[in-house]
């Protein structure tokens, strides 16, 4: 079951990691919204080291950007970082029916946010801009969205919890709301705790090659 106990200061990667699991327990985040404003408050409490995950931080030179697994909390959920590259954006999408938690690493992004498509069109509701250490949530409940990086010139770093985890989602064409069905593959890589660390890439192109971290530079400086 979820905690319901106070949790520890959260300093480093790792605390966050042992304070996600003690949270969700066995369940995940599951339907229980105190649980979903608790996992959100362990997200804004960790203020971002580059050093606490610059080994994650992996990213292939021309890729929109690349999934790099931290920690898979036991199946209940899963722990991501994404690199994204100057300029590049993801396709509009679904959860596939997860909650999606999104908190900026390093760098910025630009969220926007889809109604669900009708009569064979997209609506945007908003776009919000996200900048360091700032969280976002996201569920299908609320609709679909695209993330960007607006920087031409520096990469953006983010951390990403999906619960429960999952292999494909939707993705959408904005001029038509035609959907179509994208997976996901997985690569071996570092790890932060004991078990092993894989990167995910989208079979839409965004492979990612596990031989090149990201170097560092202005994207990935503590804040």
């Amino acid at each position: 079951m979820p905690t319901t106990e106070p949790m520890l200061p959260v300093k480093t990667m790792q605390d966050l990691v042992s304070s996600l699991n003690e949270a969700m327990g066995d369940s995940g985040l599951g339907e229980d919204l105190r649980t979903v404003r608790q996992v959100k408050q362990l997200m804004h409490s960790y203020v971002s080291q580059s050093d606490d995950w610059v080994q994650h931080a992996i990213y292939h030179e021309g890729s929109r950007y690349t999934r790099n697994l931290v920690d898979d909390g036991n199946g209940k959920y899963n722990l991501l970082i994404l690199v994204w590259g100057e300029g590049q954006s993801s396709p509009i999408h679904d959860h596939a029916g997860s909650h999606c938690m999104m908190k900026l690493l390093a760098g910025e992004l630009d969220e926007q946010l889809y109604a669900w498509p009708r009569d064979g069109s997209l609506e945007l509701r908003r776009t919000a801009p996200l900048r360091t250490n700032s969280v976002a949530y996201m569920h299908d409940k609320i609709g679909l969205h695209r993330i960007g990086n607006p920087s031409l010139s520096t990469r953006a770093v983010s951390l990403h919890l999906y619960s429960p985890p999952y292999n494909m989602c939707k993705t959408f064409d904005e001029s038509t709301g035609a959907a179509v069905q994208s997976t996901c593959t997985a690569q071996k890589l570092t790890s932060l705790v004991a078990s092993s660390s894989q990167n995910y890439a989208c079979s839409a192109g965004f492979a990612a090659d596990p031989t090149m971290a990201m170097p560092h530079g202005p994207a990935i400086t503590s804040t």
